[in-house]
């Protein structure tokens, strides 16, 4: 048997992403800062009666939830990053976890909303300075937050490089969307929309004490929940297009097929191309060919797609010679014998 060769076929299933463990330690930094925060502008509100500071309260209560989930999803992948009985390991926790923190965001999104008219049907009486100051301090948190998450959302948003050694030794550089840590992103995104209600709390709160429009205020905690409510349709499609498996990429498919079927007569009858985890994609292809060769061979063809870490070939025999006639000698590899699976660039 070949038990004691087959190590050099077997590849690491752990697809997390290369800064997996800084982001998980900046996540749980920013939700501690988070939480307090939160207490003090929802007892604020409460007391003072500003729906706005109550509205960015709960903004920054629904922050606190996506950063709670994230964080649990970041500890969760790192501990069974190595578990065989995830297939494709763990690297779409963290889009599990912002697909679910959404759903929440959008329950709270309704709820300030309805909150909000209902002080605009019933107007209350609002203590403008002391919300004034809880609001300012609201803003300070999520400035600081924004600035500890601030560096890997820069490096994503124009491009980070990631190196990827594949079996023959080649090194590739690339900047494509999908190594973006999706679980990541929306905490920083999320931080942002904080600060953006925070900004509109003091705003309204100014208004209502300076030039008396206390309508400002809940007309505010409704742009507050509008804000939230895009923000988790938005993680929503995102995260739901990784957890259905929708090509990652626009036109990835198209190169796939391009690099192999422009070698002989090579034709790809099935590609299916997904995302593992933050900068890893997966690709099955099977190949039909009148010259079938082995699957070592169009995997080589596809050396320059780095976005690939993992790829499984299944090569065909195709009976019918191109000119309509069965050849004159069999395939050198039988139909269905030829199919190999391998990890590409790992």
């Amino acid at each position: 048997m070949h038990e004691e060769h087959l190590t050099q076929w077997q590849r690491s299933h752990s697809y997390l992403g290369t800064a997996h463990d800084r982001n998980e330690g900046r996540t749980r930094l920013v939700l501690g800062l988070t939480l307090v925060m939160m207490v003090v502008e929802i007892a604020a509100g409460t007391v003072f009666k500003s729906m706005a500071l109550l509205a960015d309260g709960w903004h920054m209560a629904s922050h606190a939830a996506a950063l709670g989930i994230a964080s649990a999803a970041y500890t969760y992948a790192r501990r069974h990053a190595a578990n065989e009985s995830y297939s494709f390991g763990t690297g779409k926790v963290g889009d599990l976890a912002g697909f679910a923190s959404a759903l929440i965001l959008a329950l709270i999104a309704l709820m300030m909303a309805w909150e909000s008219v209902q002080r605009l049907l019933d107007p209350v009486s609002i203590s403008y300075d002391e919300a004034l100051i809880v609001a300012a301090a609201g803003l300070v948190v999520n400035l600081v937050s924004a600035f500890l998450l601030g560096g890997e959302h820069h490096d994503h948003s124009h491009g980070q490089g990631h190196e990827h050694d594949d079996d023959h030794g080649a090194s590739h550089d690339h900047d494509h969307g999908h190594h973006r840590d999706h679980n990541f992103r929306a905490v920083y995104v999320h931080v942002v929309a904080d600060a953006v209600t925070s900004v509109m709390a003091i705003v309204a709160l100014a208004a209502g004490r300076f030039y008396q429009v206390g309508w400002l205020d809940p007309l505010m905690g409704l742009i507050g929940g509008a804000v939230i409510l895009q923000w988790a349709w938005s993680l929503m499609r995102t995260t739901s297009h990784v957890l259905l498996d929708a090509e990652p990429t626009p036109g990835l498919a198209a190169k796939i097929r391009g690099a192999i079927e422009t070698d002989r007569d090579n034709r790809v009858a099935d590609l299916h191309v997904w995302r593992l985890g933050p900068g890893h994609l997966a690709a099955m292809v099977t190949v039909v060919s009148h010259h079938p060769q082995p699957p070592a061979h169009y995997k080589a063809l596809l050396g320059g797609i780095a976005e690939l870490s993992h790829v499984t070939v299944e090569v065909e025999g195709c009976d019918e010679h191109p000119t309509g006639h069965a050849p004159e000698h069999p395939p050198a590899h039988p139909v269905g014998l030829a199919a190999s699976h391998s990890d590409h660039g790992r």
